[in-house]
């Protein structure tokens, strides 16, 4: 089993100036622990499960660029983009650029987008789910005939592009795994099926439901044709050591891994802190890397 580390928040001690150094700090430090990978969040504003709007936000790719510059092994990308932020050809390039500048180390994580707030305070068009998911479908297909090599030709009923040009490729192969986020049976977990290398899943909604997902994204992949295996299963949770010892987080991975999840990403209210990645370094990474 893999362990990752989400940044959701850098609302730390120092403000705004202490955001650089503090960043380093708990990037570097995952990454000597043995984290598998890091996520930022792709928002623009705070968002309500976290904080008030008005507390620190990074761009994603910004901060993950920040990442690649100063880490050597870890994965990189953001939990997840909203389709709706970026033009999906502009995307497609910011994941190959990120890739080919981190050695090869990026996942594209993309979602339907859902925070309404940020969009209309930016003046980013937020149109209704139905056109959100058909956007992402058309996304998804973007994004792979980009990284297929060929330079011809979309045309979709949102997007038309002349051609599909992504010169220099990305370094990972056969691409930057796509990663899609969310839980919905009927859309999300089909365009798993069709489309990505990895999905994202709730570790909150418990056991039953993460085994149900699971199933339901069998079925989609069996009427997809594609494997089951081929599609890496991640899911997002939250510790806080002061509640939960490190066995308690290694009997958690146990019971994920029965469910066949395989890469595990944490988010840490107190990150800045360090210590709690080094217990997880010398305690929990070890004892889940053989799940």
């Amino acid at each position: 089993m893999r362990i990752g580390l989400q940044i959701p928040s850098f609302t730390w001690p120092g403000g705004a100036s202490a955001i650089r150094s503090g960043l380093a700090e708990v990037a570097r430090s995952a990454e000597e622990a043995g984290f598998h990978s890091i996520w930022v969040m792709d928002h623009f504003f705070q968002i309500p499960i976290v904080g008030p709007a008005e507390q620190e936000m990074l761009e994603g790719y910004s901060a993950l660029s920040y990442l690649a510059g100063i880490t050597e092994r870890v994965k990189l990308g953001t939990l997840v983009t909203g389709v709706t932020y970026r033009h999906p050809g502009v995307l497609a390039k910011t994941v190959t650029t990120l890739d080919v500048l981190s050695g090869g180390r990026a996942y594209l994580g993309i979602g339907a987008a859902w925070f309404d707030r940020e969009h209309h305070g930016l003046g980013v068009p937020f149109p209704p789910l139905k056109e959100r998911f058909e956007r992402l479908e058309e996304t998804l297909q973007i994004v792979k005939q980009f990284w297929s090599g060929a330079a011809r030709p979309y045309e979709g009923r949102h997007y038309q592009l002349a051609e599909t040009l992504n010169v220099p490729p990305p370094l990972a192969q056969p691409h930057p795994p796509i990663l899609i986020g969310g839980i919905g049976e009927k859309k999300t977990l089909r365009l798993v099926a069709q489309y990505a290398d990895a999905c994202n899943l709730f570790a909150f909604i418990g056991r039953d439901a993460l085994r149900h997902k699971l199933d339901v994204l069998k079925r989609h992949c069996d009427d997809a044709r594609r494997p089951y295996d081929e599609i890496e299963k991640s899911v997002l949770g939250t510790v806080r050591l002061d509640k939960q010892g490190p066995a308690d987080v290694v009997a958690k991975c146990r019971e994920l891994a029965a469910l066949g999840i395989q890469h595990v990403i944490y988010s840490f209210p107190d990150v800045h802190e360090i210590a709690p990645l080094r217990i997880f370094g010398k305690e929990v990474i070890p004892a889940v890397a053989e799940l």
